[in-house]
């Protein structure tokens, strides 16, 4: 994804970006994974901390989580924490949490943030300490808190001046597109008592609690440039930690809001810097406006550590590569490398194409590569000079984490097929690898990678060194592994194109359907495997099969389908081709499908076609797939008999109509290997002209009408035939058109089929005629035209 650094992702407003922490609603995914995830096998999070997640590449604002929704909430842990050393042996920890956070769990807090039900108690419990009368909350609580201790005292009062300015530092629990309007805190005495009470104290604890406090409601005051005094009055005698940084980062969006972007973004990157609870907000805050904001700003950094840190945002929107080598050039130990390492490696391996397919064209079918023309194809993508950087720092070993960047090479040489070179520096990497499952898994999936690339000619011998990884890529990992960090899932289908691409080149064409099944065959692309009967028993006997190699097993076990499914299919498939027996014996092999039970009743033939209307009707039997196949040979055997000819093909016509695209019954032709969908066209050729051919129907209706004793029982097959005459008219019509939405509107309406002509020349007086007038608007626009 290509950036400019005056090209943000997202546009916030000024009053929002205010705020070093300005709100940000919009309906964040949540997700820890997003899709640039599903398409690599290099886990950022093996080799960078946890800080840096959000500034992952991908694929939305930031990485896992969308959209940065803690600003409530990100300092809980550590206020919480703060407080309950400071009241040791005074309070209980679940005291603390319940006055800091309150206990009502959906709402997000911020730092000092009290829930709604214990405010009215903090003020109860100051109100106490100021006129020393008992009240409902020194009733409840002083059964649990030694009230009249200084500490518990100092608790209470810093909390009851901390919501006071939470009544405009906390933002609503909602989302919203719209930026947020800052609010503003206009108590000047209230600031000020604040301030007065911090240059009273002398515990250092509570000191830099009321400093922070200060600098808080100073920030959200109307008056914001007294923040920035205070700041320089009084930053040389403040320890440099959190909450140092974070009224740094204050001092950064004033400075924003007042125009002077160099400034702001210095601040900021010192605050990216030394803050990592902070990074995603410092990152989404930094915001030169021109190309002379960023080389001010650069100027303004007093050692490499803070040109570092600047070149680290810098490179998140721009050029990860040029952040790189500047880093690397001032501090090759700075951990900001580790992420902006994975970004670059990431963004690498997304051009590769991994699908071993290219476009055939427009609206056409993409075509089958081999293993060669995929390779080809890939290394002709590789950004050299990005390689040569990280061979480069890799070789020099002097980084914060040297076995980041052997791996990092390790996967580009596999990449280019350089497979041994891959080879050594995995070995190196190995050597210094932290022991901990993610590293452990990264290397052996990278490892495997390489293994299976090496590869180029399928046989015995070469495939017996990918089957452990296969089996663990494959069946042990799903399985076991219960994080969602590590990025296996684009090896595993990577591999499977892979060994399907070998196994055509062979040819295999079974196992290549089993590593990669494709919705378009390996020979003739626009059908599928399954289109030809060949290739279908072939399937059948390798299922059918026992003694299969270790390879072979693991292709079965990921192949969706089992012989029950190829054997449904086969069931219906004889079934659309009227040969009823030969269905009966496949759907008896197919396992429970054959006591699936329709949703409408399929021997029922109605005027309209609607398949909703017949799955709510009464029905006084439910047939089940196999009862309807058994009826229809009942009664094929009664026609052949010459029994009850009329009612028999009737019902015959019926039942083949219905389970046609047009009918009541397409549950029974809806499989993985049929395919899915509303529309015809949702269907693979093959299928398509399956579904929507109506001729067996139209057999039957024409063998009811020639049986017809009178004429209301002719009106009723000549509509019926006509219903499969409009089909087999718009079957052909459209039968060029590969796309719904390539159909265009030729104005030709209502036209007369032959059995329209005979029902309204012959059959008029019938009460059927009647029947369809009323329900058929098709038809009695027809004959009102």
């Amino acid at each position: 994804m290509k950036r400019t650094l005056l090209s943000k992702l997202f546009l916030v407003s000024s009053a929002v970006l205010l705020s070093a922490y300005g709100i940000i609603y919009a309906c964040a995914g949540g997700d820890d994974w997003d899709f640039f995830g599903y398409n690599s096998n290099f886990t950022p999070e093996t080799f960078a901390d946890k800080s840096y997640s959000p500034l992952f590449l991908s694929g939305g604002i930031f990485y896992g989580i969308g959209f940065d929704t803690q600003h409530n909430s990100r300092f809980n842990k550590n206020i919480k924490s703060d407080w309950a050393d400071y009241l040791k042996g005074k309070v209980d920890t679940t005291t603390v949490n319940y006055f800091l956070i309150g206990d009502e769990k959906p709402r997000y807090y911020s730092d000092d943030k009290n829930a709604i039900k214990n405010k009215e108690e903090i003020t109860d419990l100051h109100v106490f300490y100021k006129t020393k009368k008992e009240n409902k909350s020194t009733q409840k609580w002083s059964k649990k808190l030694n009230l009249k201790d200084e500490k518990v005292k100092n608790f209470v009062e810093f909390l009851y001046l901390a919501q006071k300015i939470e009544t405009v530092s906390i933002g609503e629990d909602y989302w919203s597109y719209d930026p947020v309007v800052a609010k503003t805190f206009n108590d000047a005495k209230m600031i000020q008592s604040i301030e007065n009470v911090y240059n009273t104290l002398s515990d250092p604890f509570l000191k830099n609690r009321y400093w922070f406090l200060t600098m808080k409601a100073r920030f959200y005051s109307n008056d914001k440039q007294k923040a920035i005094d205070f700041f320089n009055k009084t930053e040389s005698s403040v320890a440099k930690n959190t909450l140092y940084y974070r009224a740094l980062a204050y001092v950064a969006g004033i400075n924003f809001k007042q125009k002077k972007y160099a400034v702001s973004n210095y601040l900021y990157a010192q605050v990216f810097d030394k803050c990592p609870e902070l990074r995603v907000v410092t990152a989404y805050s930094f915001h030169p406006k021109n190309e002379s904001d960023w080389t001010k700003a650069l100027a303004m950094a007093k050692n490499n550590k803070e040109k570092a840190a600047l070149w680290a945002i810098h490179g998140y929107y721009k050029d990860e590569k040029q952040a790189i080598e500047k880093i690397y050039e001032l501090d090759p130990k700075s951990e900001h490398l580790n992420y902006l390492a994975t970004r670059l490696v990431n963004s690498l391996e997304q051009k590769m194409n991994n699908s071993f397919q290219q476009n055939g064209g427009e609206n056409q079918p993409k075509k089958s590569q081999t293993v060669a023309e995929n390779k080809t194809e890939n290394k002709a993508k590789i950004d050299n000079s990005a390689v040569d950087l990280i061979a480069k720092i890799a070789a020099a070993g002097n980084t914060e984490k040297p076995y980041l960047w052997d791996i990092a090479i390790g996967y580009l040489q596999t990449l280019k097929g350089d497979y041994a070179n891959a080879d050594k520096n995995y070995n190196k990497a190995a050597k210094t690898l932290p022991k901990t499952e993610l590293a452990n898994y990264q290397i052996r999936l990278l490892r495997f990678v390489n293994n299976l690339s090496k590869i180029e000619k399928l046989d015995d011998t070469n495939v017996k060194t990918v089957l452990a990884d296969l089996n663990w890529l494959y069946f042990e990992l799903p399985k076991t592994y219960k994080g969602n960090e590590f990025r296996y899932q684009n090896a595993a289908q990577w591999s499977k194109n892979y060994l399907s691409s070998l196994y055509k080149s062979k040819p295999n064409w079974v196992m290549a359907e089993l590593f990669n099944e494709s919705r378009y065959s390996y020979w003739n692309d626009g059908n599928s495997f399954y289109d030809n009967e060949k290739s279908l028993l072939e399937m059948k006997s390798f299922l059918e099969k026992s003694n299969k190699s270790e390879i072979e097993k693991i292709g079965a076990g990921i192949y969706s389908l089992k012989l029950k499914d190829i054997n449904n299919f086969q069931a219906v498939q004889a079934t659309f081709k009227n040969k009823i027996p030969e269905a009966i014996e496949f759907l008896k092999q197919a396992d429970s499908v054959q006591y699936y039970k329709f949703l409408g009743n399929p021997f029922n033939g109605s005027i309209k076609d609607c398949h909703d209307c017949d799955h709510v009707a009464y029905q006084k039997r439910k047939y089940t797939y196999m009862d309807f196949l058994t009826t229809i040979k009942e009664m094929q055997d009664k026609l052949t008999k010459k029994e009850d000819v009329y009612t028999n093909s009737l019902l015959l016509g019926n039942a083949f109509y219905n389970i046609s695209h047009f009918g009541n019954g397409r549950t029974f032709y809806e499989i993985s290997i049929v395919g899915y969908g509303s529309s015809p066209y949702s269907f693979r050729n093959a299928m398509k002209e399956m579904i929507t051919n109506n001729s067996v129907s139209k057999m039957y209706y024409q063998k009811a009408f020639e049986a017809a004793s009178n004429k209301e029982q002719k009106a009723k097959c000549l509509y019926l035939i006509s219903k499969c005459e409009r089909n087999e008219y718009y079957n052909k019509k459209y039968s060029a058109i590969n796309n719904y939405w390539d159909i265009q509107d030729d104005k030709v309406n209502f036209i007369a089929w032959n059995s329209f002509k005979t029902l309204r020349k012959d059959y008029s007086d019938t009460k059927y005629y009647q029947d369809v007038i009323a329900e058929c608007g098709y038809f009695n626009t027809y004959i009102n035209q």
